[in-house]
């Protein structure tokens, strides 16, 4: 059997006796076997998978399966499976295994989704090429020299390399969208709140959010239908109902012209490669010869977005990994001799160069004298972010740019990091302002790699992004 296939492909073999859950999970091992040289995977769940793979093609031969039987998921590793190793791909965290599982994961298993092992990931969800993981960098399937970008790259390295149907992200700045954008994947993030954080191993609070990463559109909006919605266990997630974003790709109406913006910064932003504009505005044609109205819009606040995001997001790291201490659980240094070396030593020792880096510039703009200067002014400018964003709401039902600046880059090539900060120059609005976002792949460069275009909608509208992307992914 075919693997790289889409889960509506793979139920169509199901269902026409072609194939098996279990012989699908056989093709998934035998090539994560082949491909282990990827680096994606961080434990393979092997006899897991394949028993229970047994138990749901018995649940499809009684017809009482559920929606996502047939369909093999690999988790992101700081998503907690229970009984199962979560460590956010960082020593600190070093033999924990959690007591509970996730909320997505308890809705995607209650729907019979197949889990078959959890994912190398950028440390604690801090990074934009996968190369900040305390257990080796993952590689691009698609050109082994490149990064597949971050903080997901395992998640889209197993998804592309057809290790699995799909895969569990997260997304704090871009993590799903921009390794998606590399890989040639579609990565989608729904707006904050919509899926519960419940499970999730925290980075930043008020901007993490689980999300698929998928082989086409209709299997994103499948997944976040069922993984969204109310929890009792995360406060923040919305009481909002959720709509059925497969039926609305279903019976959506393609001859409804829709009114998109185009960021006039973005598409004129110098660091963005020539080929990837020259592709976005064969898009914005091909938009407009479907009837669609585009017009450029002002959003002078670029150069502001991505400051502005690392000192809100490394202040929330800084208080959020501040319960890691080789005290209770995880890692704890041999030369310890007192209670503060125990702290000093297992942080120092156990946590990775990048993220020691944020936990210091958090703890910095928090700390006194320098709170006002700049935490608080970064707040300041969320909410002008914020209020911009949705001004362009008023008049338009899409943003649309590019996902990414460039392409996949060479492994080990970008030293600096607010260099490799800049990667996510596109993305974090999305996660700023709490909306919506997902990049489609579209596009290939002269250099054969892919890449993707990203569209932004207003928050709690991912109904009306997945249905219209679903019409964009056709562009090709």
């Amino acid at each position: 059997m075919k693997s790289n296939l889409t889960y509506r492909q793979i139920r169509a073999q199901i269902s026409s006796a072609e194939a098996t859950c279990a012989s699908l999970v056989s093709t998934y091992l035998s090539k994560i076997e082949q491909k282990s040289h990827l680096n994606a995977f961080r434990e393979v769940y092997a006899e897991e998978a394949i028993s229970r793979a047994i138990e749901v093609d018995k649940r499809i031969a009684k017809k009482k399966a559920g929606r996502l039987a047939g369909m093999v998921l690999g988790l992101k590793d700081n998503i907690c499976y229970e009984g199962h190793k979560v460590s956010a791909s960082s020593k600190i965290l070093e033999g924990f295994e959690s007591l509970y599982s996730a909320t997505v994961v308890e809705r995607l298993l209650k729907e019979d989704a197949i889990i078959i092992g959890r994912l190398n990931c950028d440390e604690f969800a801090m990074g934009s090429s996968n190369e900040n993981s305390a257990f080796g960098p993952v590689k691009n399937p698609l050109n082994e020299s490149k990064v597949p970008g971050g903080s997901s790259g395992g998640s889209v390295a197993a998804v592309a390399a057809g290790l699995c149907t799909a895969a569990l992200g997260s997304d704090t700045g871009g993590s799903i969208r921009q390794p998606s954008s590399f890989t040639g994947l579609v990565g989608f993030k729904a707006g904050y709140g919509r899926v519960s954080r419940h499970g999730l191993i925290a980075y930043a609070s008020s901007f993490d959010q689980i999300g698929p990463i998928t082989n086409d559109v209709y299997d994103a909006a499948l997944i976040t239908e069922i993984i969204s919605g109310p929890d009792e266990f995360d406060a923040t997630a919305t009481q909002t109902s959720v709509e059925s974003f497969t039926e609305q790709i279903s019976n959506y109406d393609t001859h409804q012209p829709r009114r998109i913006a185009i960021i006039k910064e973005c598409y004129e932003d110098s660091g963005l490669d020539p080929e990837i504009k020259a592709h976005l505005e064969k898009v914005i044609e091909k938009l407009k010869a479907d009837g669609h109205h585009l017009e450029f819009v002002s959003f002078p606040f670029l150069d502001l977005m991505v400051p502005a995001y690392y000192v809100l997001t490394t202040a929330e790291a800084s208080s959020n990994l501040s319960r890691y201490g080789g005290v209770i659980y995880g890692y704890r240094s041999a030369q310890t001799t007192d209670i503060d070396s125990a702290f000093r030593k297992s942080r120092s020792e156990g946590f990775g160069k990048e993220v020691k880096r944020r936990i210091m510039l958090g703890t910095f703009v928090l700390s006194a004298g320098f709170y006002d200067a700049y935490y608080n002014k970064a707040q300041k400018v969320r909410r002008v972010l914020k209020d911009r964003t949705d001004e362009i709401f008023k008049n338009f039902d899409f943003i649309i740019s590019p996902s990414t600046p460039v392409t996949a880059f060479d492994l080990d090539a970008i030293k600096d990091p607010v260099t490799m900060y800049l990667q996510d120059i596109y993305t974090v609005q999305a996660n700023l302002t709490g909306i919506p976002a997902i990049s489609i792949p579209t596009g290939r460069h002269s250099n054969e790699l892919p890449f993707g275009i990203q569209l932004m909608s207003p928050r709690f509208k991912e109904s009306d992004l997945l249905a219209f992307s679903s019409t964009i992914e056709k562009y090709k």
